[in-house]
């Protein structure tokens, strides 16, 4: 008999598993476009930027590691919503994660075809676009039903496949930089350096797609915060040393819509662009097994717990897998995917992510003065003081989002309230009539 948690579900993700899945998570697409629009804004000091952006991240995620450590299942910021704050707060929560999910497949595949028109340019015609499409959820929903420890491994492979062309990229690169490249000119304004932090914030987040399976994970109150806080460490490193290869590599990085290839392509010719094309659709694929993954455990906690239908919180007898939330999600996933105009929403998922970790930021000191708070196995020093400036600097970063943004992210919120109260009225008719 396989080692199960209470919610029926086999705990088969060990702890460098748990590394992949979090390093999969963030790396995703951004960082092969952000580099030059970074370096547009802000020019040299953009590798400042990386810096300043890694220590912001590294404060959230610290809060994550202390409130991870106290829960060993299914969930994540919806768990530490419903425990902190109550069920209505932790549906909100829920349904928010769960979108971001949704949205950000949509955006992440649609740009996976953009990336294959490289090698096949058939592949971004209408016809070819929806196979490949339809394909990718498919394999993608099918590795995912198989089991926990199929799901792993496969992002194990992926997260090796997308860092060994980042590795030869920055290894290669590293011979042919020019010093006089590095010049710092006349410091950026306060809001142009802001508003880069901003845009690189997006490409360091999906972290907490890693703590959504702990009731999956053989130890999550122990591996969860390592786990965490290492991918981090890979994740930053390779990010400044890609910034610092394209600065010194591309003269024309500021106007460059593909900065990696474009770079890659100087000093390694046409194989450097190929192998960063590659390189992307690899870790795009590795970002989206991760978003079915978590997305389709959120549904599950939250039927788990009475609040969505009971359905969703099934398990298969022998895969021990939530094979409905898994079908539901990949299913949503694809229609929003094939229909395009829903690519659109994908400014939901920076909010409604930045809602997420001022949540869990919260939590924290809201589960240190409860007496019956389970017990933290990773205890974060001065952990309230870093809890108020990670709320302090989510909040700097809600103020710099865009109207569009948060006109999109209110809609989201009014749309869970009423799938919220709908099914609760739902539900208690149900039992009046039983």
């Amino acid at each position: 008999m396989p080692n199960t948690s209470d919610e029926g579900l086999v705990r088969g993700i060990r702890r460098w598993d748990l590394v992949a899945v979090t390093i999969n998570g963030i790396i995703g697409a951004g960082i092969f476009g952000l580099p030059a629009k970074v370096y547009a804004l802000i020019g040299t000091y953009s590798l400042i930027a990386f810096v300043a952006c890694a220590l912001v991240v590294a404060i959230i995620i610290l809060c994550f590691a202390e409130v991870s450590s106290r829960f060993d299942e299914t969930g994540g910021p919806y768990l530490y919503a419903r425990e902190a704050y109550g069920p209505t707060t932790a549906f909100q929560i829920g349904w928010l994660i769960w979108l971001a999910r949704l949205t950000a497949f949509a955006a992440n595949c649609n740009l996976m075809i953009n990336y294959l028109g490289y090698f096949w340019a058939g592949a971004t015609t209408p016809f070819w676009r929806a196979v490949v499409i339809i394909a990718t959820v498919v394999a993608l929903m099918t590795i995912n039903l198989l089991g926990i420890r199929q799901a792993a491994n496969v992002s194990n492979v992926f997260t090796i496949g997308k860092l060994l062309p980042m590795l030869i990229f920055i290894a290669a690169g590293l011979f042919f930089l020019n010093p006089q490249a590095y010049t710092f000119g006349p410091s950026p304004s306060t809001h142009a350096f802001s508003q880069s932090v901003l845009l690189l914030i997006y490409a360091f987040t999906g972290f907490e797609m890693a703590v959504i399976p702990a009731g999956e994970t053989r130890d999550p109150q122990r591996d969860l915060p390592r786990a965490l806080l290492i991918a981090l460490g890979v994740v930053a490193t390779f990010y400044i040393f890609i910034q610092i290869v394209c600065v010194g590599t591309l003269p024309e990085l500021a106007q460059s819509q593909k900065p990696l290839a474009d770079a890659g392509m100087r000093f390694l010719g046409v194989a450097g662009g190929a192998l960063i094309s590659a390189g992307a659709i690899i870790s795009i694929i590795g970002n989206l097994n991760i978003l079915v993954l978590s997305g389709s455990r959120i549904p599950f906690a939250m039927a788990e717990q009475k609040q969505l239908p009971t359905l969703l919180g099934k398990v298969h007898p022998k895969t021990f897998v939530p094979y409905v939330a898994i079908i539901v999600t990949s299913a949503v996933m694809l229609f929003m995917t094939l229909k395009s105009s829903f690519v659109a929403a994908l400014t939901i998922s920076a909010i409604a992510r930045l809602i997420t970790y001022a949540a869990t930021a919260i939590s924290l000191p809201v589960f240190r003065h409860r007496v019956q708070a389970p017990a933290a196995l990773f205890n974060l020093p001065a952990g309230p003081l870093f809890a108020a400036i990670a709320v302090i600097l989510i909040a700097w970063l809600l103020l710099n989002s865009t109207l569009q943004e948060a006109k999109m992210s209110a809609l989201a919120i009014v749309v869970g309230f009423a799938i919220y109260f709908g099914y609760r009225l739902l539900a208690g008719t149900k039992k009046d009539t039983m």
